[in-house]
């Protein structure tokens, strides 16, 4: 699998990733359409891995007031259990843990453990959004270093 870091004026990669997140966000978790792209598509760094050259998982990354977010990670549904989901989550962690931020993400409750195997610990109570239960959950990275 091979990771790929792009903006959204890569048009080919946008497209690529856009495809991903209505197949999984969209038509699998029925999020509405106007809620999955947003303000901020173009002020955020996105990502892309590719198996044996076919577009299979995106996710971005955005700064903001609180820290790094990091954000929309999707799998097509036939690549799951194929490791793209740790290979986004390791690469991010590694690009971002040395701009000493703090890093967080929100997390769909299901998949919360998933992110804790990395290092994000849940905070504050579940809430919802876009119709889907979440956790705040944070890098802790004393215990990660």
């Amino acid at each position: 699998m091979k990771i790929v870091r792009f903006t959204s004026g890569q048009h080919e990669f946008t497209a690529l990733s856009r495809r991903i997140r209505y197949q999984v966000f969209v038509k699998e978790q029925q999020v509405p359409e106007a809620l999955e792209y947003d303000e901020f598509e173009n002020s955020s760094l996105h990502y892309l891995v590719f198996a044996d050259g076919k577009a299979i998982a995106t996710c971005r990354r955005r700064e903001t007031s609180k820290g790094i977010k990091l954000e929309r990670f999707a799998v097509v549904s036939e690549a799951r259990g194929m490791g793209a989901g740790e290979l986004m989550v390791r690469h991010l962690l590694q690009e971002v843990l040395p701009l000493n931020r703090p890093v967080y993400l929100h997390a769909q409750v299901q998949v919360a453990g998933f992110y804790g195997k990395y290092g994000f610990v849940a905070e504050g109570p579940r809430f919802e959004e876009a119709g889907i239960d979440h956790y705040l959950m944070i890098y802790k990275r004393e215990e990660n270093t």
